[in-house]
């Protein structure tokens, strides 16, 4: 039986957003792995947030996008509802686990964040990974960030310090988790390690074109 040129391409762009095993172990392996990051950037955090303290107060959260990474890295790569908080709430845990200053409240920051990043990604029906999605979903993780920590730990604090705090969050989250997720997929995906995801498809797809 012949199949007509529309029903191939239906057939072959259909996409499911159903978790395979392979989806399960790799957006793991990345989220511990990024966990990992989380705790050694607290290291480097604590200089640098103090010095920008020093020059306006607020700014430190320009430098906490670093934490927001997970969710934008392993949501580009599996591509699956719910990626984005997996990621963030994984990798959280291995930084609560390894010890932190703020304790298991890590965890809550991670569900915070990753909800923030997982609900502008809902949003484009987890079709679409461009940048300028990816940067959304990354100023949102950063906005979520922003709330959150001037609720919790600098709730008495006056109104100017806070917007000072959350839009830099939103900067933070919008370059370092955004574009800076962005360009690491990239990077991975020229390795070929994730030629079995959709990113590194289109990564050869890009590399065949260009030798064309």
């Amino acid at each position: 039986m012949s199949t007509s040129p529309s029903s191939t391409v239906l057939t072959t762009t259909k996409r499911s957003l159903r978790w395979r095993v392979v989806d399960i172990v790799v957006a793991s392996v990345l989220a511990v792995a990024i966990g990992v990051v989380f705790k050694l950037w607290e290291f480097g955090y604590e200089p640098i947030s103090a010095a920008a303290t020093l020059v306006l107060p607020g700014t430190q959260a320009l430098f906490g996008g670093v934490w927001l990474l997970a969710g934008p890295v392993v949501a580009i790569v599996v591509r699956k509802p719910g990626a984005a908080l997996y990621a963030e709430m994984v990798a959280a845990s291995v930084e609560a686990l390894l010890g932190t200053q703020w304790g298991w409240l890590t965890l809550e920051a991670g569900l915070v964040q990753g909800l923030g990043a997982e609900l502008v990604l809902a949003l484009f029906l987890y079709r679409t990974y461009r940048l300028p999605v990816v940067v959304l979903a990354g100023a949102a993780a950063g906005l979520a960030l922003g709330l959150n920590d001037t609720i919790l730990w600098y709730a008495g604090l006056d109104a100017a310090f806070k917007v000072v705090y959350v839009v830099s969050a939103i900067v933070s989250g919008a370059v370092i988790a955004g574009i800076g997720s962005w360009l690491l997929v990239r990077a991975l995906a020229t390795t070929g390690v994730l030629s079995s995801f959709a990113v590194g498809r289109e990564h050869s797809r890009r590399r065949t074109r260009a030798v064309a």
